[in-house]
């Protein structure tokens, strides 16, 4: 089992700057903690996310940890600048199931996308790095635009012909049903079993523990959060919907008596830090 903090996702979409220096030392607070993988910063745009525009200068001084670090990426520019930093092991891509999001997000079709990804997937092998795949508006959108599982495996299919073996199902409006997420990842993975298939969930508290229930029934073994459920996407409504609360995944897992990794001190510590951080 996999828990993937997401401090990126947390700040992106936060109005007020969080000085540089607040950020490191609330990383290298989460990097204590155990966690499989730290979503730490990306390599977009300084004017589409102002928040991390230090992303650079956050990760040279990030500690040591077996943790290791993810960045997002939009472009090649952005794949080859993460790609000089040593202590990144994943480069993340989001690649929307809906044409309107895709332009919204990266200002590319999905055709155009797909293209990018080809190249992407190139410079990480050059370089070392694993690429993650996130297919947003994994379970439907508000424009209107298809949607349905066999888009979602059309998609999938190609992906993993590039060889990407890490994809991740993110409901980024927070409008999947238990009964759809299991529907989902009960005939994703059946279909390919060699991909490890993650959950980014947007939800609030009520909802949380349905929507982690069914995608781990369904065989689901990687999980995105976020301390306190801060974040969401800021492209992606006037409003944001909050990450899965990472303690709550804890919680979830603890009553399934599955062993985690995890710093229970560590994990206080970075929990007392939420406040101070996101002023």
């Amino acid at each position: 089992m996999k828990i993937i903090e997401c401090p990126r996702d947390a700040m992106q979409g936060f109005q007020n700057f969080i000085p540089t220096e607040k950020k490191i030392t609330y990383l290298n607070a989460l990097l204590n903690v155990g966690f499989d993988t730290l979503d730490c910063g990306s390599f977009v745009s300084p004017k589409a996310i102002p928040q991390l525009a230090d992303t650079h200068e956050v990760l040279q001084s990030l500690s040591i940890s077996n943790t290791r670090l993810l960045t997002i990426i939009a472009n090649e520019r952005g794949a080859l600048e993460a790609c000089k930093h040593q202590n990144i092991s994943y480069l993340g891509f989001p690649f929307s199931l809906s044409e309107t999001f895709q332009q919204r997000n990266t200002n590319k079709s999905m055709l155009q996308s797909y293209e990018l990804i080809k190249s992407i997937k190139r410079i990480c092998d050059e370089n070392n790095k694993q690429l993650v795949l996130y297919f947003s508006m994994g379970f439907g959108n508000p424009y209107e635009d298809i949607y349905s599982t066999d888009l979602l495996k059309f998609w999938a299919e190609k992906m993993i012909n590039l060889n990407i073996s890490i994809i991740s199902i993110a409901d980024t409006i927070g409008i999947a049903t238990p009964v759809l997420i299991s529907s989902v990842f009960n005939e994703i993975v059946a279909t390919y079993p060699t991909v490890a298939w993650g959950a980014h969930f947007h939800s609030n508290a009520i909802t949380t523990f349905g929507t982690i229930e069914a995608a781990y029934n369904a065989g689901c073994r990687a999980f995105d959060g976020a301390l306190k459920g801060l974040g969401g996407c800021p492209f992606a409504a006037d409003e944001l919907v909050g990450n899965v609360a990472t303690e709550m995944l804890i919680d979830f897992m603890d009553a399934k008596n599955i062993k985690l990794n995890i710093n229970r001190s560590a994990l206080q510590n970075a929990l007392s830090l939420v406040e101070s951080t996101f002023e």
